[in-house]
């Protein structure tokens, strides 16, 4: 087993370092002022291929976030380089002005609410540009016009616009090139001016005052979803000063909304506004304009998208008020001298009447990986891709919910599945303990790899990961289910006495970790269980469906079974009228699998 364990993590780094292609030769020097438009467009997809391998070769998440920590220090630091790589790029800070932006912050949710509000403004005909991040898989969803990833063609275009303008600026006193993230912000200001967008709605990468995106001086309005405790290497450990650090998008004299927080986020959000006269308010619940009898239809499933979509109406309806497209009076908020309303919550902005536009775009709102349901012949994918614990919190609900509604088989025979993974510095432990009223049969753990081989597939390539990492946090993602079954064991006298006749009946079923690609920490203990690690999204699906799912069937590996062997858990998969597989942990891993089961995403 330390044999095979080794020669795993051998491949998988050969195959990662071995494909590691260089950046294309660069084009030439376009002179300052006309090399938007001077630039020919080469064969767009041999290019686009080169502007993406050339792109990771920035810098990837991980990386970023670590510079992200050495430089908070001198925040403002962050904003002065970003606005420097701008200008290098042939863009002022001023230029974004035109752009009539939306900026949007908040822990969970502000992707959807994003979502809602792009769609919603899209039906009164306005053409909208949308920045989000991340990417499920490829990463020009991240750069939106009308609600479409750009094309392979624009995208390609305009990398290399930005990239050779950066290149051309560079000196002994200027940092060759912005990091990863920093760099497609700046690529999506110029996408959306040089495409002339009415306007853009602006999703805050990670917290807000020092996010790349706080360049913006001037936003139409801002938007905070609910907040939670996240990224607490770079925001802080207390929702509080996570709460000040989202904030930080709030702009004097610019209106500025956010959906019920607990007290004391909600009392730091107040005076971050009031001490820049930002007009802050309260957006009602999404009853308020509902008509009686009548409740609105929403896009994205989920009771918690609710919120999302109440601070997505006053976000769109602001934005056409303060534009121009509907008569309405801006609510009035506590006068920021009066040190008696400074200490009362914020005003909540008074709800109105819904017209068709609005109704027909919060129903109309699609936003992949969020509380999405696949059907699959008798395998149903139920994917979130949640990764906080009130997150989780609201995914289990969900999935309870959305199972519970499924029609039911004759013979009721049923399995589930959880495919998890999570990143970053999250508690992995405290998240699958969330998860444990599933009453998963298996669970299964792997990178947010599609394949084990990264090669032709760019878009998911990250060379700033360590794959020994990634593949070990599986293992403790593993370890960390095995203690939480056996402590459930432990807790219940019934699984307890079963699992004395019965191999621990029907908790933790034997599934003997051997033949590719299933692979086990070599000083872990013998044990009996119904988890499993796999080096790849592609091996785990593999076994999951048993060849089952009409939408997934790749080619058996050179040298393997099609179906890699886990012999109790292969039988039960294959018999049993219903595989429900909930796909959580990860926004990365989310992507992963939607890659490998709707192959539409990758045209």
């Amino acid at each position: 087993m330390v044999c095979c364990w080794r020669r795993f993590r051998a491949s998988l780094l050969w195959a990662h370092v071995s494909h590691r292609a260089p950046g294309p030769t660069l084009a030439p020097i376009i002179p300052r002022r006309r090399w938007l438009s001077a630039r020919p467009a080469p064969e767009p997809r041999m290019e686009y291929q080169d502007a993406i391998r050339t792109l990771n070769t920035l810098q990837t998440n991980a990386s970023y976030l670590e510079q992200v920590k050495r430089e908070r220090g001198d925040p403002q630091a962050q904003l002065e380089a970003m606005t420097g790589f701008l200008e290098r790029s042939g863009l002022k800070v001023r230029d974004l002005d035109q752009l009539n932006i939306i900026h949007v912050t908040g822990t969970k949710g502000k992707g959807s609410a994003c979502a809602f509000t792009e769609r919603v403004l899209r039906n009164y005909g306005l053409k909208t540009g949308f920045y989000s991040s991340p990417h499920l898989v490829q990463v020009r969803e991240r750069i939106r016009i009308n609600g479409q990833p750009i094309s392979k063609e624009l995208f390609s275009k305009y990398f290399w616009q930005v990239y050779n303008r950066l290149e051309e600026t560079k000196d002994s006193s200027h940092v060759a090139m912005p990091a990863y993230f920093r760099f497609l912000t700046i690529m999506a200001f110029h996408v959306f001016l040089q495409e002339k967008v009415d306007l853009a709605v602006l999703e805050v990468g990670i917290g807000g005052a020092y996010d790349c995106t706080n360049i913006v001086r001037k936003p139409v309005v801002c938007g905070i979803s609910a907040l939670g405790i996240d990224h607490t290497s770079i925001l802080g450990d207390t929702i509080e000063k996570i709460a000040w650090q989202k904030g930080g998008i709030f702009k004097p004299g610019v209106p500025a909304f956010t959906v019920p927080q607990p007290d004391r986020p909600l009392t730091v959000l107040r005076e971050r506004a009031q001490k820049i006269s930002c007009p802050l308010y309260l957006c009602p619940d999404l009853d308020a304009f509902e008509e009686e009898e009548k409740p609105l239809q929403l896009g994205l499933a989920g009771d918690h998208q609710r919120s999302n979509a109440a601070l997505a109406l006053q976000l769109s309806h602001t934005w056409l008020g303060q534009n121009g497209y509907l008569d309405i009076t801006e609510p009035k908020g506590p006068c920021p001298d009066s040190e008696l309303l400074a200490k009362r919550p914020p005003p909540v902005a008074p709800a109105f009447k819904l017209d068709k536009a609005m109704v027909q775009g919060l129903q109309e709102t699609v936003w992949l990986g969020r509380n999405q349901v696949l059907h699959h012949g008798p395998v149903t994918w139920y994917i979130d891709g949640a990764h906080t614990t009130t997150s989780i919190q609201a995914c289990v609900r969900w999935f309870h919910q959305a199972a519970l509604n499924e029609k039911k088989t004759a013979d009721g025979s049923e399995v589930r599945v959880l495919l998890f993974n999570a990143t970053g510095d999250r508690d992995t432990a405290a998240l699958l303990k969330l998860l444990l009223p599933c009453q998963f049969d298996y669970a299964v753990f792997c990178p947010n790899f599609t394949e084990v081989s990264t090669v032709g597939n760019a878009d998911q390539q990250n060379f700033n990961v360590t794959l020994e990492n990634v593949l070990t946090r599986c293992l403790q993602n593993q370890s960390h289910w095995n203690r939480l079954m056996e402590a459930k064991v432990g807790q219940d006298p019934w699984l307890s006495a079963a699992s004395e006749t019965e191999g621990v009946g029907g908790w933790l079923k034997q599934v003997p970790l051997h033949g590719p690609p299933l692979f086990a920490p070599p000083s872990a203990r013998p044990l009996n269980t119904n988890s499993l690690v796999f080096p790849c999204v592609s091996h785990a699906l593999q076994w999951i469906t048993q060849g089952r799912d009409p939408h997934f069937q790749p080619p058996a590996p050179r040298g393997q079974h099609p179906h890699p062997v886990a012999s109790s858990g292969a039988v039960l998969l294959k018999e049993a009228a219903t595989v429900r597989v909930l796909v959580t942990g990860s926004l990365h891993l989310v992507g992963a699998v939607l890659k490998l089961l709707d192959q539409s995403l990758s045209q």
